[in-house]
């Protein structure tokens, strides 16, 4: 139990510290990063992108992007957010006017990061540098989902790992689908 309680606390203390940045860029970026990303505009705009410029290696890249990103929203926000229902951060811990603006449902996991680190972790299977091209805005929205109060960093970890799970999954599912059936 005392390990579960040193958890918390030090969610808690993460949560006050990066709520705290004042930077131009946290300012600045974070919000305009989560602005884009919300409702998976920024994840479905790249992969449009990916689709129409690329090649056929871009557009499976971008195939399963999409297919890692529903895959980990799905789980995240229709399976998880479900089964536990956590309130977010305290009004209090966040130094700024961003938490007045902040979802009614569980906080735990972040489906922004799931979809997010989905998306990434499954188009750097086919092309890695368009995943690490992606990863940069993920960990911006990951950033961005704590210092606005919407999430503690554990349900940020617990949302990137529901991602990179995701991602393995739609990355393997062609493979193992056919042995499934027979």
């Amino acid at each position: 139990m005392r390990l579960l309680d040193d958890a918390r606390r030090v969610d808690r203390r993460l949560t006050s510290r990066i709520a705290s940045w004042d930077s131009l860029w946290a300012r600045q970026a974070l919000p305009a990063v989560e602005s884009a990303a919300e409702k998976t505009k920024l994840w479905w705009g790249a992969a449009l992108a990916m689709a129409t410029v690329g090649g056929r290696s871009e557009r499976k890249a971008a195939a399963g992007g999409v297919a890692g990103m529903l895959t980990a929203q799905l789980i995240a926000n229709a399976v998880c957010k479900q089964l536990y229902d956590r309130r977010r951060p305290p009004v209090e811990m966040i130094p700024h006017d961003d938490a007045e603006d902040r979802p009614d449902s569980s906080s735990f996991p972040s489906g922004h990061t799931a979809a997010a680190v989905g998306f990434t972790v499954a188009v750097a299977f086919t092309s890695p540098w368009l995943g690490a091209a992606a990863a940069v805005p993920t960990v911006m929205v990951a950033l961005e989902r704590v210092h606005t109060g919407a999430h503690y960093p554990s349900d940020v970890v617990v949302g990137a790992a529901i991602g990179v799970g995701s991602a393995v999954l739609v990355h393997h599912a062609p493979r193992l689908l056919p042995r499934a059936l027979l």
